[in-house]
């Protein structure tokens, strides 16, 4: 057999902002071990035997984020290839993206597990042993999903009606009441969204019940710009293309429809982390009910969930609340309105508020910058170079920079200048003069870039070389 975990990384998240958000969402979450669900999602499929490589769906916009959290665990080497694509078009185009690539790279018969990025799975062992069972199904010609084995009356998963592995029906998201029908009778899975199946059964299926969605995404796929080099392949995704294929899930195109669907029952210590209060249960409460991952300083404080990075958390005489504080934005909810807190994301995104699209923390293939104080005539930011990294050759029209080097050492070019910049040492780049930064050193490069002048936005920068493919 060969096998090609399929990793979806998509969505928001919008649940779990302010930590989730457009640039960084909730598959890049760090639980309390470092590890991030993406990077769980990677070793959790790496492991598994006869794997060929790990391939991944995604937005262009977090191709080099993902690539970094993957090298940060992928310790064997593993090769990995990514699907980029420039928005969302759900499930069934990603699917449809990764059937074509494993069947003209390993053949119809290699086999796809396909994950999802931001999933937590308890137990390993039990999860290896469903996948072995759900590949002997999936080379039998069956569309395999896996079946949440239920402990509780959730009204915020689908459901699946089986007898044995024998797929009756797909059930959407239930009442209470129904969740509780369900529970009882012992015939209901939760849909974990998790699947396998071959290459080939997959294109055939989708031939049959949803061939514009396989047509318009094959002529992508065509015409995808393809990059390979150093066990990394990228497939980038032209959006002119990628805008006329459907927008649609797997479970309604495919898998509500075909007769070739079976589940594998398990008990994996799977969850979705749909939540605060679901991430707030991975930690153990103190002798009061809270579950705190902060520095916080509490005085009649009961069954909390207080989250916070940096700053000091002061609490008197709450009960059964959400605070979660990052630099730019602080959540407080009721915790059992925690679902609720979707439609604020919703509203800042339909405001064009900047929290609901990033941090004040900005990921990039060299490193990252975080801004730090912003006001209408300046802005200031810091940045941190990787070893070896460098910006683009680009230039601005309506700024003007100062960069202090306060860790490390700069190669920049600056207009037709080259110079080396040294820890306490300064150079200022006029507006309009071509310029780069460069890290020739070993360590990393920390350095505050003063902006002055009329407007400081990422869309003012002019291009002219990039490793990274920007131009």
């Amino acid at each position: 057999m060969r096998l090609v975990p399929t990793i979806l990384c998509g969505g928001v998240g919008s649940r779990l902002w302010p930590v989730s958000r457009d640039l960084h969402p909730k598959p890049f979450i760090r639980l309390a071990d470092g590890q991030s669900l993406l990077q769980k999602a990677f070793l959790r499929g790496a492991v598994l035997p006869d794997v060929e490589e790990i391939l991944t769906v995604t937005n262009r916009e977090l191709f080099f984020k993902t690539k970094d959290e993957f090298g940060e665990v992928n310790q064997t080497q593993l090769p990995t290839s990514f699907i980029l694509e420039p928005f969302g078009r759900n499930t069934s185009a990603a699917i449809a993206a990764a059937s074509l690539h494993v069947s003209e790279t390993y053949g119809a018969d290699a086999v796809l597990l396909v994950l999802a990025a931001d999933h937590l799975i308890a137990d390993q062992a039990a999860f290896v042993d469903a996948v072995a069972d759900a590949a002997v199904l999936a080379q039998q010609g069956n569309l395999v999903t896996f079946g949440i084995q239920p402990d509780a009356p959730e009204t915020g998963y689908g459901y699946i009606e089986a007898e044995g592995s024998k797929v009756l029906r797909f059930v959407e998201k239930p009442s209470h009441e129904k969740a509780v029908e369900y529970l009882q009778s012992g015939r209901f899975l939760w849909n974990s969204g998790m699947f396998c199946f071959t290459a080939g059964s997959m294109l055939e299926a989708m031939e049959q019940y949803c061939p514009d969605i396989l047509l318009t995404t094959r002529t992508c796929m065509a015409q995808a710009r393809s990059v390979e080099g150093k066990g990394v392949k990228e497939i980038e995704l032209d959006s002119g293309s990628f805008a006329k294929v459907p927008d649609n899930s797997i479970d309604y195109t495919v898998m509500e429809k075909s007769s070739k669907v079976a589940v594998v029952p398990c008990n994996i210590g799977w969850s979705d982390i749909g939540s605060w209060s679901a991430l707030a249960d991975l930690s153990a409460p103190d002798a009061n009910g809270n579950r705190i991952d902060a520095q916080a300083f509490l005085h009649d404080v009961t069954n909390c969930y207080i989250h916070s990075d940096k700053r000091v958390i002061g609490a008197v005489g709450i009960d059964n609340l959400i605070i979660v504080d990052t630099p730019d934005a602080l959540l407080v909810a009721d915790k059992s309105r925690t679902q609720d807190v979707r439609h604020l994301y919703a509203k800042l995104k339909s405001q064009g508020h900047d929290a609901h699209k990033h941090h004040l923390t900005a990921h990039r293939p060299w490193g990252t910058y975080t801004v730090l104080e912003e006001d209408a005539s300046f802005k200031i930011k810091r940045i941190e170079v990787k070893p070896g990294a460098s910006l683009s050759l680009q230039m601005h029209h309506h700024r003007s920079e100062h960069w202090i080097v306060v860790s490390g050492m700069a190669k920049v070019v600056n207009g037709d200048t080259e110079l080396f910049v040294r820890t306490n040492e300064s150079t200022y780049i006029p507006a309009g003069h071509k310029h780069r930064l460069e890290n020739p050193g070993m360590l990393s490069l920390v350095m505050i870039e003063v902006q002055s002048g009329e407007y400081f936005g990422e869309d003012d920068i002019v291009r002219f070389q990039d490793t990274y493919g920007r131009v």
